[in-house]
């Protein structure tokens, strides 16, 4: 039952740091909560809880040498779906959080990447590097443009 909390838990605690990278970017207040490791140690500490409690010695014996039919079967079990839930939490936040940074230290619009990044990391960090790129292939001089000498 606990860990129907933890999940529930995991989802909220992010979102207001979701809401303020999309929508705030360039607020004082997002970059200062931004730039803390402490939302990182919460959830850090609360998958370290699950991964503790949610696992047992056949479980970790599983995930020693897994097949993708044991990882099926063992994430009917409710302490390890959520601990593997708290992990893709924890890691697409930090993605996210890396990819608010690019974007403000290249000035690069991230907000895209950042909204897809919430509901599926892999690809918003993706569709970040996707953005760089065409970013650096704009902001290029072509061999027909002069190149200023200030």
């Amino acid at each position: 039952m606990y860990f129907d909390y933890i999940f529930n838990f995991s989802n909220l605690f992010v979102l207001p740091f979701w809401g303020a990278m999309i929508l705030l970017p360039n607020w004082g207040v997002t970059r200062k909560v931004m730039a803390s490791y402490i939302p990182f140690v919460i959830l850090a500490s609360l998958y370290a809880y699950c991964f503790v409690t949610g696992l047992d010695a056949d479980s970790l014996e599983a995930f020693s040498n897994p097949s993708l039919s044991q990882i099926a079967a063992a994430f009917a079990d409710e302490g390890i779906a959520a601990t593997a839930w708290v992990h893709f939490v924890v890691m697409d936040f930090f993605v996210g959080r890396w990819i608010y940074w690019q974007g403000q230290e290249t000035n690069i619009w991230t907000r895209h990447s950042l909204a897809i990044c919430l509901f599926a990391g892999p690809l918003g960090l993706l569709s970040h590097i996707v953005t760089v790129w065409i970013s650096q292939a704009i902001a290029k001089p072509t061999v027909d443009q002069p190149v200023s000498s200030s």
